[in-house]
């Protein structure tokens, strides 16, 4: 089972962190979907740099599947994301927008009322990201939440 990174290059802030993920060693050109700008492998970890909007894309792991044979374990979007509260956030957390009901107009796309289920991992990364964010002195300015 591999891990599958999905960057946009239509992100700063999930263009930087595929840039810097790939800068490590290990990386070797990988297949690609019919729609995927190009992919990247390191040991289990697949990467794949998109040309469109992350909030558009559906199903990449089943479509991963069937073009690769690979089973995907997670899909860990890099993105962007905006705060309710309007100030530069740092977060961790599940897709999905179970806080919309049907008929409402939903600002950053998705689908009302639906959530994807949580990865395990995400309290210890938030805990990680928040130890990273104070030793960088990013805090208070940036807010760090799940």
């Amino acid at each position: 089972m591999v891990i599958l990174l999905v960057a946009t290059t239509t992100d700063p802030a999930s263009i930087g962190p595929a840039s810097a993920l790939l800068a490590m060693p290990g990386w070797q050109p990988g297949p690609s979907l019919q729609d995927a700008a190009v992919s990247f492998v390191n040991k289990e970890v697949r990467l794949i740099k998109l040309d469109n909007s992350l909030v558009k894309e559906d199903h990449l792991d089943k479509r991963w599947e069937e073009a690769t044979g690979e089973l995907v374990d997670e899909v860990i979007f890099l993105s962007k994301h905006a705060a309710s509260s309007n100030r530069p956030a740092l977060t961790v957390h599940p897709i999905g927008t179970p806080h919309v009901g049907e008929g409402e107009v939903l600002v950053a796309g998705g689908k009302p009322g639906w959530a994807a289920l949580p990865n395990p991992r995400i309290g210890p990364w938030l805990r990680l990201l928040r130890t990273i964010a104070e030793s960088q002195k990013l805090t208070p300015e940036f807010e760090v939440q799940s």
